[in-house]
């Protein structure tokens, strides 16, 4: 009956460990050192880039009887940064920690080696599987940052759809908003402005392709909706260029009865650009249409000046 009720446990811990985890998450390391309070370890967080390391674990299947030996093991590939390795060993040792205190430590470890060794979207789950099972845990904010950073390293180029880009987001703000006195706000607030400018870009180029392929008042939607969104954005003026550009050839193949009004669009999108950013790429390109443009206009003054 003993040995029947002992085996039960060790089905009922197992079946608790494979559970649906509440996945989602990425994130972005600064380097520290974690402290093992439960076995007394100090570990070294790994330094500059992640590496990748091929398995090296061959040993006996872990149980009960070996856990001390194979959580030692465990730790000694992650001290030297044999990180897949590591992952491995941790993730077969997680189950049978649970409810004692190495479990913590366990489960913190086993992501934090996924991340070293440059698995973002595995790191980012088990952070966020850290996160849900100990929320009290002073390792909590460190899970919950490293798993934020985690999600930004998995936001894939501009061209590419950008949900993991605009989830990313998301969870900094909820970060911030959960540890607003946090040392990673600096960290944080670099995240938040290249993924805001991977977005920026994206609909800037869209705005280029409708002024590349003749969408004239298409090109003139998205440009305001620029604006509007990214305001204070670095590719301001890039997004203005191309505003005058499509406004300038909108208004040269407009017919007459509609040229001034679109020449008119044209001068404001110039001065726009030529009264908010001084020195660009773009100014001496822009003067010239803008010369252009007032000639255009100061004909159609003439003329209703005439009549």
């Amino acid at each position: 009956m003993v040995k029947k009720s002992f085996k039960l446990l060790i089905i009922i811990l197992l079946t608790a460990s494979a559970g649906v985890y509440a996945a989602d998450f990425p994130a972005y390391v600064s380097d520290s050192f974690i402290q093992n309070t439960q076995s007394g370890d100090t570990i070294p967080a790994g330094q500059g880039k992640s590496k990748k390391y091929k398995t090296t674990f061959t040993g006996k299947k872990v149980t009960f009887e070996n856990f001390d030996q194979q959580y030692e093991r465990a730790m000694r590939y992650y001290n030297n940064q044999q990180y897949l390795s590591a992952a491995g060993l941790f993730e077969d040792l997680y189950p049978l920690s649970l409810g004692t205190p190495r479990a913590d430590t366990i489960l913190y470890l086993f992501a934090h080696s996924y991340y070293m060794n440059g698995d973002y979207e595995m790191a980012a789950f088990h952070f966020r599987d850290y996160v849900r099972r100990y929320p009290n845990s002073e390792r909590t904010e460190d899970a919950f940052y490293y798993g934020t950073s985690a999600i930004y390293k998995t936001s894939p180029d501009y061209s590419l759809d950008q949900s993991n880009t605009e989830y990313a987001i998301e969870q900094i703000k909820a970060f911030i908003d959960a540890y607003p006195n946090n040392s990673h706000i600096e960290e944080c607030n670099n995240m938040l402005d290249a993924l805001r400018l991977k977005l920026a870009r994206k609909d800037l180029e869209m705005l280029i392709l409708y002024y590349d392929t003749d969408h004239y008042e298409a090109c003139q939607i998205a440009a305001k909706n620029f604006f509007n969104e990214y305001a204070y954005s670095p590719l301001m003026p890039e997004a203005i260029y191309y505003l005058v550009l499509n406004n300038y050839e909108y208004a040269r193949k407009s017919v007459e009865r509609k040229k001034e009004e679109r020449y008119k669009a044209c001068l404001d999108a110039c001065n726009r650009l030529l009264l908010n950013y001084e020195e660009t790429k773009y100014t001496k390109e822009v003067e010239r249409i803008s010369k252009e443009v007032q000639k255009h206009l100061s004909k159609y003054n003439k003329n209703s000046q005439n009549n």
